[in-house]
């Protein structure tokens, strides 16, 4: 099933259906991304990973979700304009999604059951935080909040799997950047 996750449909922000083929033999960073959360921020961190290592073989994939306190309400057009004009966003956006429920998008019912847990900043209590007022998830692996992230190495392995609070600059997450990327 590893390599599986890059065959799997999808389509981008601009409507074109394809596979995630065309990232075959990179290291992947795919997140799911909202524009009015307070995690927001963390697209200008994204975008520096994107320079920083594009030329390495690496690729941030943004894959915008409105499940999460309905925080992505825009249209995939009102989405793109604000990555591109707020943040800078130059990485490959997809068509928004849903990440968990019976309308996980196939992609997310891979990356999942592949990486069941996600790693977490020491003694940052997000989890907790959002499990107190009532925003823990449902079932066992779903996606916590906007802007968890998936590792996905060369060979379509996913390596890592990080809580929406791991900030893109958070040096566990470089490391394992760079450790993916050494392969």
């Amino acid at each position: 099933m590893q390599a599986d996750v890059l065959t799997t449909d999808v389509v981008t922000i601009d409507g074109r259906p394809g596979t995630l083929t065309a990232w075959q033999g990179k290291v992947l960073l795919i997140v799911n991304v909202a524009s009015k959360c307070g995690l927001t921020p963390q697209y200008e961190q994204l975008e520096a990973l994107q320079k920083q290592y594009e030329d390495q073989g690496f690729a941030v994939l943004g894959f915008p979700c409105n499940q999460f306190l309905e925080q992505e309400p825009g249209s995939e057009e009102e989405i793109q304009t604000f990555c591109r004009t707020t943040y800078g966003v130059t990485f490959p956006m997809f068509s928004k999604i849903e990440v968990n429920g019976e309308q996980r998008h196939p992609l997310y019912q891979k990356l999942v059951a592949l990486a069941p847990v996600a790693k977490a900043p020491q003694n940052s209590g997000f989890y907790e935080r959002m499990a107190s007022k009532g925003r823990a998830p449902k079932q066992p692996g779903d996606i916590l909040w906007n802007f968890e992230k998936f590792l996905v190495d060369r060979q379509g392995k996913v390596v890592g799997r990080f809580s929406p609070d791991m900030l893109p600059d958070a040096p566990e997450l470089v490391a394992a950047i760079e450790r993916a990327l050494e392969q």
